[in-house]
């Protein structure tokens, strides 16, 4: 990696001697014999790095470092000085100086501070890049599907979205999002983070059920040194490397009921007290979580606490089950067949029309994340360049589907279309009138009833323009 060098020096044979040296190591490198010059330099090239001489004629080098500090505060100060004061060193670093050295100078211990300034600009840059590749893969724009369910999905992130950017102060609601295994919850959590104003934050995701219960505490709020055997060292918990963005807990229904009261406490206060230590640290989190339980029978069976429950969904957003939503099926796998395409170096592969049929009459027990499995698996043991049903293979275990929470609509009378046709609009209409008095008003029962997702039921409701008391 390559750094510009800007040298600041009124000692033109010691600027000489260092910019040689330098530039023997690859660096670009400049010089200034005076503190004016060389704030033009700063301000018209915006080295990496300045290596500041502190007496220079005009300004000295403390004016000098602040101002250049002004013009762009990325830059990595190296202050020298033939004084040696201990004061001068505690005011430089004050004033933003990266390191401090004394003349007449090393060049050895020159280089080992431009070598731990490269290794941290290569540092960031690579974070830098991994935060564009996951926003890349987060936004709205990465929820596929045009079926009247994802569109629904998709406004009401945007509204949720909106309503953040337009918060008076801090402190973003918390979302509980609901859904079967498989249906795409997690790309709902990215799509709030990426699409609205934390973005540049943290995105930390934490899958409750894969943490062991007696580490998932530890995990979350930190320890500091001793607070229990293994603890040799503080450690800095996933609520706090969060701080200023999302954290995601996946599978919340897991947790057990103390780190339950735990969090409910985090919620409430903003603030996170690591195990083993006697303060509260305050912090700035937005709480996404999301289940594939049934959290309203977990608090009626005592295993999750209700109180946490109301706060966890100040907004609730239900994904859509990849059978009710039939329309997106054929885009989908056309995504993740270009994905496996790449990935395996078949650019040729394409679908027959009787793949496609199959999808499309396929229940999906395991939603978007069976298709996509499906999808590689048949790339792997494909034949040739057409992929035919033969190549595909779907779990005929029916007690694995028979354990899947798939919604059964409620029996219907036979009905036959009587010869004079009739208005499917107003079938379904009365369908839905019959199932909202059936349920009393609730939305949730009235969905079941008719085996579809809340989301879609509302949708219906208001298509249908039906006034209830919810």
């Amino acid at each position: 990696m390559t750094l510009s060098i800007l040298i600041i020096e009124d000692e033109a044979i010691l600027a000489k001697n260092i910019a040689t040296y330098l530039r023997r190591l690859n660096y670009e490198v400049r010089h200034a014999e005076t503190g004016e010059l060389g704030l033009a330099l700063a301000e018209s090239e915006r080295p990496d790095v300045v290596i500041l001489d502190y007496n220079l004629p005009g300004l000295n080098g403390l004016e000098l470092l602040t101002r250049i500090r002004a013009i762009d505060p990325a830059t990595k100060i190296i202050m020298a000085t033939g004084e040696g004061s201990e004061q001068l060193a505690v005011d430089a670093m004050k004033a933003g100086a990266y390191d401090y050295l004394t003349k007449p100078l090393v060049l050895a211990k020159l280089k080992m501070v431009l070598d731990k300034i490269v290794g941290e600009v290569r540092l960031g840059q690579e974070l830098d890049y991994y935060r564009k590749k996951e926003a890349g893969e987060g936004g709205i724009e990465q929820l596929i599907g045009e079926s009247t369910p994802m569109l629904l999905l998709k406004g009401l992130i945007a509204q949720v979205v909106e309503a953040e950017r337009c918060l008076k102060d801090a402190e973003p609601p918390a979302v509980l999002i609901t859904g079967e295994t498989g249906s795409g919850k997690e790309l709902v959590a990215r799509a709030l983070h990426y699409a609205g104003p934390r973005r540049a934050k943290p995105f930390i995701e934490v899958n409750c059920s894969s943490i062991p219960a007696n580490l998932l505490e530890a995990e979350l709020f930190g320890y500091e040194r001793g607070a229990f055997t293994d603890a040799k060292e503080r450690k800095l918990g996933l609520i706090e490397a969060a701080e200023g963005g999302t954290l995601f807990l996946d599978e919340i229904g897991e947790i057990d009921l103390a780190l339950q009261a735990k969090l409910l406490k985090l919620l409430e206060d903003k603030r996170v007290r690591r195990l083993g230590s006697v303060r509260d640290n305050k912090i700035d989190v937005r709480i996404v979580t999301a289940t594939n339980r049934n959290l309203e029978q977990q608090i009626r069976d005592g295993k999750f606490r209700a109180d946490l429950y109301f706060r966890l969904r100040i907004v609730q957003l239900e994904v859509p089950p990849l059978r009710e939503r039939s329309t997106d099926i054929a885009k989908l796998a056309e995504h993740f067949l270009a994905l496996h395409r790449a990935r395996y170096g078949k650019p040729q592969l394409r679908f027959s029309s009787e793949v496609l049929a199959t999808f499309a009459v396929y229940r999906w027990p395991g939603n978007v994340r069976e298709l996509r499995n499906a999808i590689e698996q048949s790339v792997i043991m494909a034949r040739s360049n057409l992929l035919l049903p033969s190549d595909l293979s779907f779990s005929s275990d029916l007690s694995i589907t028979a354990q899947m929470p798939i919604l059964q609509p409620a029996a219907l009378p036979t009905t036959t279309i009587p010869s004079g046709g009739l208005n499917l609009s107003e079938v379904e209409r009365t369908l839905l009138v019959q199932a909202l008095e059936r349920s009393g008003g609730n939305v949730s029962k009235a969905a079941r009833l008719l085996g579809v997702s809340r989301d879609t039921l509302r949708y219906r409701i208001d298509k249908h323009q039906l006034q209830i008391t919810i």
